[in-house]
């Protein structure tokens, strides 16, 4: 039998850096309208669903087509709270409400807004054809001697070893990878494990070219990923 995949689009209504974000016109269409189309367009999931706070955000998905099966509780759209609580809520509601249950589950950020259809299909094939926990995407990083401080306020290497330790010779270096934000797919059982988080114990790495990965928190990033966007849909 198909495993049953929820794709659950998470976008709050309060926005410091740049107001009414997730609705913003980006290129002539709002920020979320991204997201929600490509996310359809993979073909991957048996329900796509959008958790918010804001009626107004609400509307623009529904308008896409996209389910609001729900207005996420205003406790659970201050700047504190984490990802965990928001998507635990929403996968209660689902199996309280309408008796529905996911194998795996997909948070989808429209902050991603340069996130494509195959990068969505890839990533579920990926975690079905392994033995897997979780898959995150990734992109490599530069950074590949992160320096870390430790208790004593003295430099060592990320492992916890001494600086002369470090690898001077860049081609020797191993491939050092960030986490690039627009996937993160897991075990739906996992958010409610001894430990509940989205990740288990073995997390796949999805590796994603640098060109599709933008995270909108200011107007320097919007800028940064209109242009992006405007590569990518004139290919």
């Amino acid at each position: 039998m198909k495993p049953k995949v929820l794709g659950i689009i998470t976008a709050r209504g309060g926005s410091k850096g740049i107001p009414g974000k997730n609705i913003k016109s980006l290129l002539g269409k709002p920020l979320i309208s991204y997201t929600i189309e490509e996310a359809k367009k993979s073909g991957v999931f048996d329900r796509l669903i959008l958790s918010t706070d804001s009626e107004e955000i609400a509307e623009v998905a529904k308008k896409y087509n996209c389910e609001v099966p729900f207005i996420r509780p205003v406790e659970l759209a201050e700047d504190q709270v984490s990802h965990l609580p928001v998507i635990q809520h929403a996968v209660t509601w689902l199996k309280n409400k309408e008796n529905y249950y996911p194998d795996y589950i997909m948070i989808l950020q429209p902050t991603s807004p340069l996130r494509r259809d195959f990068h969505i299909k890839e990533a579920v094939d990926l975690l079905l054809r392994n033995d897997a926990d979780s898959v995150l995407s990734v992109v490599e990083t530069n950074n590949k001697q992160i320096l870390n401080l430790d208790n004593s306020g003295f430099l060592k290497l990320c492992n916890g070893d001494p600086i002369y330790k470090r690898i001077d010779r860049r081609q020797f270096l191993p491939k050092s990878y960030i986490s690039a934000g627009l996937i993160y797919l897991f075990k739906t059982d996992l958010l409610f494990s001894e430990n509940p988080n989205f990740y288990g114990e073995s997390t796949l790495p999805y590796i994603i070219d640098n060109k599709y990965v933008a995270d909108i928190d200011n107007l320097g990033d919007w800028k940064e990923a209109e242009e992006k966007l405007k590569k990518i849909l004139s290919v």
